[in-house]
């Protein structure tokens, strides 16, 4: 019994180590804008930032929003969802996987607030934000779906290459 106990620790950690992997070769550059050596930056919406294997384009975002999908399938937010348009583009040397839970939004207060995977399954067509794997050199085009209180207003994004990169921020302002 303590044998497979310490069979299943080891496993899992070295999943967890795999996990993190893609990220940890770019962390040098990760936050930079304009490749390794540059200075870390803070984008805005229309410009492009760089986190690891990433490359992200916020094209817009539009909070108050009461519901997302169609009258038959849908979901509401319990305040108000923001829609945030990001274009993804896969700079590195091998597939890396998208996802849109992997990125956070903050306000003035600097409150964090997660994505909602189950309302961007239906802002979006063909799932663009949800576990999407991206060839080097393709991109895709999604919405990142947050639900944030009503009368809160989003000033920033951290955007991620996955869940154990540092992330690269974006003002909303």
């Amino acid at each position: 019994m303590r044998r497979i106990s310490t069979l299943a620790l080891i496993t899992t950690g070295l999943v967890a180590l795999g996990c993190g992997a893609g990220s940890a070769d770019d962390t040098a550059g990760s936050a930079a804008q304009g490749g390794d050596d540059a200075p870390a930056k803070t984008a805005k919406i229309g410009e492009p930032a760089r986190d690891g294997k990433f490359e992200f384009t916020v094209k817009s975002s539009k909070c108050g929003v009461a519901k997302v999908g169609s009258d038959l399938l849908g979901a509401k937010a319990q305040g108000q969802f923001c829609l945030v348009t990001v274009n993804v583009k896969n700079i590195g040397k091998e597939a890396q996987m998208f996802d849109g839970s992997s990125q956070k939004a903050y306000d003035a207060d600097g409150t964090e607030f997660s994505a909602d995977n189950g309302a961007a399954i239906y802002a979006n067509k063909d799932a663009e934000t949800f576990l999407n794997d991206i060839n080097p050199g393709n991109q895709v085009t999604g919405v990142v779906v947050f639900d944030i209180p009503k009368g809160v207003k989003l000033t920033k994004l951290e955007l991620h290459d996955s869940p154990f990169s540092g992330g690269v921020d974006v003002t909303l302002g």
